[in-house]
C-alpha cells in the first residue's frame, strides 16, 4: 500500500468514529438500481455521468410523462380524452426540441433507428 492510501483508509476509519456517516439521507434504505440494460455497455458509464450532471434528466421526464399520457388517453374519453390527447401533443412537441437542441436527430445512430423510435414516442 502507497502513503495516499493509508491515509485515505485513516481519515475514513476517523470519519466513522466521529459519527460523520451516521445521518446520511437514505441510511437503512435499500439502494434504488437503475436499469440501464437499454444502454449499451460501452455507454452506460458516460449516461450516468451525464444524468449526474442533469444533461439527461429533461428528456427522460418527458418521455415517461408521454407514456403516462398515452395510457390515460387510451382509457379516456369525451372532453378528458381531448384534453389529454392536447397535453400528450405538447409534450411530444416539447421532446422533439430537445432532440433537435442536443442534436440527437442528426446521429447516424437515430437516422437508423428513426421510425421505431417515431413510433415509441410520436404515434
Amino acid at each position: 500500500m502507497d502513503i495516499a492510501h493509508i491515509i485515505a483508509e485513516e481519515k475514513i476509519k476517523q470519519a466513522i468514529n466521529d459519527g460523520d456517516f451516521n445521518d446520511l439521507p437514505g441510511a437503512g434504505k435499500p439502494l434504488q438500481l437503475e436499469d440501464l440494460s437499454h444502454i449499451p455497455e460501452e455507454l452506460r458509464q458516460a449516461y450516468r455521468m451525464m444524468k449526474n450532471a442533469g444533461m439527461v434528466s429533461d428528456e427522460k421526464q418527458l418521455k415517461k410523462e408521454v407514456l403516462t399520457l398515452e395510457q390515460l388517453a387510451a382509457v379516456c374519453s369525451g372532453d378528458e380524452k381531448a384534453e389529454v390527447e392536447q397535453k400528450l401533443t405538447e409534450k411530444k412537441v416539447m421532446l422533439q426540441q430537445i432532440m433537435k437542441q442536443k442534436g440527437m436527430m442528426s446521429s447516424p445512430s437515430y437516422r437508423q433507428y428513426q421510425q421505431k423510435i417515431h413510433a415509441k414516442f410520436f404515434d
